[in-house]
Formats: structure tokens, C-alpha cells, sequence
């Protein structure tokens, strides 16, 4: 079976991604700070905005699929949407709470959640969301992968420096490699932004049975890697993270959403 795997389109994929992972990896222990040095520009419009709305449009979609997941085990069209509107209440009270506590970042997020669920249950309101609870497992799953367990928890192990945090000197630089440890207080190795703005590519899986011309196909790839390059890029941009930071978040997601797909697609059809 694990032969059957490697000989196929996906596991050939799977396998490219792995050899570019640590090809790339190699060249960027070496080059990272070079890099940052650069192209960094605290001033950067693209970096601002990968600051500031980066990680927003990945939350909405997260609360979509959270919505769709669990509505989807109640078999009464009606109290499927029920988490939808719990979720959407949640996203209210983020958006005041960021108001009241003048705290942009908690106003961005909680619109982003309770627009684009608002967005799909109008969309979806007839229709069984049945029918979106794979592809809902999939985000879900890789959600808490990589966002949330291996960002968070290789952030605090490892506490690499962030470019804009370093000493005049770059004294204080470390490799990825050879990162500081627990309590150095950094945070930078992975990129967290990243790791969000690539929760988009699960939904190129819902493109497959289209052509590969097929211009909405093309749009929609272009459209979801398209976002997550430049979420990834602008963190580089800003100074907020090195060039290896985003390389490891862009390929744990990458290779979790392969798998994913082998696991709950391919198998089960």
C-alpha cells in the first residue's frame, strides 16, 4: 500500500514538496539574515497589510468549517445552522470587545469570523451542510495541526529572535537550526501569519474534478496561493520573520493538507 502511495500523482507531490522543503531549508540557514537585511522595510505597504489583515480571512474560513462540521451531524436542515449563529454572536462580541478595549486586531478578527459565516450561511442556507463535512474536517484538522500546535508550540521551544528584534550588532541572531530555547523570548521561528493564510489550500481540493484549464479552476488556485504567498512574503517584508519562518509553516501546511487529502478523500472513495 505504502509502495502503491509513492507511485502516485499525490504521493510524487507529496514527495516534491518534501525535497523543495529541505532544499530550500538548507539554503535559508545560511542566508536568512542576509535576506532580512535586504528586503526588510518597516515602512512597507505590503507588510502592513500582512500585519494587520493577514491572518483574518483564514479565521473566517476556520469558522465556517467549524459551523459546517458540527451542524453537519444534526439531520434537520433548519438546526444545522444553529452553530452558525452561536458563531456569528461569538464574532459580535469580539468586534465590541475590540472597540471598547481600542484593540484593532480583535475588531479585524471578529468581523472576518461573523461576515464570512454570515456569507455562507446565506449562501447555504437550503442545502445539507452534509455535504461539507469532509472538506470541513480537512481545515478543521489542519487548523489544529499546524496554527495552533506545531506553530505555537515550536515558537515557544525554539524562542528565535525576530529580525526586528535583534541587537544593532545581529549578535543575537540565531539559525533555525540553532535556535536560542525556551525563555530567550522570541518568538519568530515559525510564522504564525503564515500558518493561517495557507488554511486556504484545502479548498483546492474541491477543484480536482475540474480540468486543469478549466479558467475557474486556474482563478481559484491563483486566487488561494496567490493569498498565501503574500501573507508569507509580507512577513519577510515587515521584518517580522525570517525567510525559513514562513518556509516551515508554507510546508508543515502543505504536507498535512496532501495527507489529509489521502486520508479522507482517496480512501474513502
Amino acid at each position: 500500500m505504502l509502495e502503491n502511495f509513492k507511485q502516485s500523482a499525490i504521493g510524487k507531490l507529496l514527495l516534491s514538496i518534501i525535497i523543495v522543503w529541505v532544499i530550500l531549508a538548507i539554503i535559508f540557514g545560511f542566508t536568512d539574515l542576509a535576506i532580512s537585511k535586504v528586503v526588510v522595510d518597516e515602512n512597507s505597504l505590503w507588510g502592513i497589510i500582512g500585519r494587520e489583515y493577514g491572518e483574518a480571512p483564514g479565521y473566517g474560513l476556520i469558522a465556517i468549517a467549524l459551523s459546517a462540521l458540527i451542524g453537519s451531524y444534526n439531520d434537520n436542515l433548519g438546526k444545522q445552522k444553529n452553530p452558525a449563529y452561536v458563531i456569528i454572536a461569538i464574532g459580535v462580541i469580539l468586534v465590541v470587545l475590540g472597540i471598547i478595549f481600542n484593540f484593532q486586531a480583535l475588531v479585524i478578527d471578529g468581523a472576518s469570523v461573523f461576515i464570512c459565516v454570515l456569507i455562507f450561511l446565506v449562501i447555504t442556507f437550503n442545502k445539507d451542510w452534509k455535504n461539507y463535512r469532509k472538506i470541513s474536517a480537512v481545515v478543521i484538522i489542519l487548523a489544529v495541526i499546524n496554527p495552533l500546535l506545531f506553530v505555537q508550540i515550536t515558537k515557544i521551544l525554539t524562542g528565535r529572535i525576530r529580525f526586528n528584534n535583534l541587537a544593532p550588532s545581529f549578535t543575537d541572531y540565531t539559525a533555525w537550526f540553532l535556535p536560542p530555547g525556551p525563555f530567550s523570548g522570541g518568538d519568530s521561528f515559525p510564522s504564525g501569519h503564515t500558518g493561517i493564510s495557507f488554511m486556504f489550500l484545502p479548498l483546492l481540493i474541491l477543484l480536482k474534478e475540474r480540468k486543469l484549464k478549466d479558467p475557474i479552476r486556474i482563478l481559484i488556485t491563483f486566487l488561494i496561493l496567490g493569498w498565501a504567498i503574500f501573507v508569507g512574503l509580507s512577513r519577510v517584508i515587515i521584518g517580522d520573520h525570517f525567510a525559513s519562518d514562513v518556509l516551515f509553516s508554507a510546508g508543515m501546511a502543505s504536507v498535512i493538507t496532501i495527507l489529509l487529502y489521502e486520508k479522507i478523500y482517496v480512501k474513502k472513495e
